[in-house]
């Protein structure tokens, strides 16, 4: 009977959290949508009337890019997810060297690490590798090294650690960066967090991390997040080395 009450609550408590995490996704998009397009009708219906000028017009595009390069990537991040939601989600399971997912950022981010004088580093051994969904994987990596990048400072580094214990694998990735204090570091999955700038002034929405919780637990594994402010963070992912 307990055991049966157990699952029940368990089942339960997964439910409240995705009732959760939609509501908050909803609240995103509906909240950035309206501000996103009203600041661009507002500034429209200003020039038309004439009470703004052209080079006061142009002087507020750069952020209005950079309100709409991040609700861009809201919607980009909520399509991912809702791929996971459409029918029976079944991950796909592939051999995967962990070289590859290191390979894989330090393409992707190339540019970003430049502009910013970051480097960046593996630490452990070359030849492990799991199997584990590509997709999601490198989606939920991606998400934490590009706030690894967004939080640090010009001239430091960035690594990304391959522990192996026992049947899982230990993914980490560690900067020096600002970190996050630890009044908000309790609340980190929460959708009342605020929202801090990059150290070149990047805006995130904060969903990213939401949705790499969600994944992982798609991946059975587990997330652990160690920060201190303007000491850096590091984020661990706790993977079986094999899943069907």
């Amino acid at each position: 009977m307990n055991d049966f009450i157990n699952e029940l609550q368990l089942k339960i408590e997964r439910l409240e959290n995705e009732i959760n995490f939609k509501n908050g996704l909803i609240s995103i998009l509906s909240h950035d949508s309206k501000e996103l397009f009203g600041t661009f009708l507002w500034l429209i219906e200003e020039l038309e009337q004439k009470t703004i000028s052209e080079e006061d017009f142009f002087k507020l595009l750069p952020q209005i890019k950079r309100d709409a390069r991040k609700n861009l990537q809201t919607i980009q991040d909520s399509i991912t997810w809702l791929k996971t939601q459409y029918g029976e989600f079944k991950i796909k399971p592939v051999t995967i060297m962990v070289m590859d997912l290191f390979h894989y950022l330090e393409e992707k981010y190339t540019v970003k690490l430049k502009e910013k004088n970051v480097k960046f580093y593996y630490k452990g051994d070359h030849n492990v590798f799991l199997t584990s969904d590509r997709l999601l994987l490198e989606y939920v990596l991606d998400k934490i090294f590009n706030n690894a990048v967004k939080y640090s400072l010009p001239g430091q580094d960035i690594y990304f650690q391959a522990v192996t214990e026992g049947d899982q694998v230990v993914l980490s990735v560690i900067d020096s960066g600002t970190g996050i204090n630890e009044k908000y570091l309790s609340g980190i999955y929460n959708y009342d967090n605020p929202i801090f700038l990059g150290t070149a002034g990047e805006k995130g929405v904060g969903l990213s991390l939401k949705i790499v919780k969600n994944f992982i637990s798609l991946l059975h594994g587990n997330i652990q997040i160690i920060s201190a402010e303007n000491k850096g963070t590091t984020v661990s992912l706790f993977l079986r080395k094999f899943i069907e």
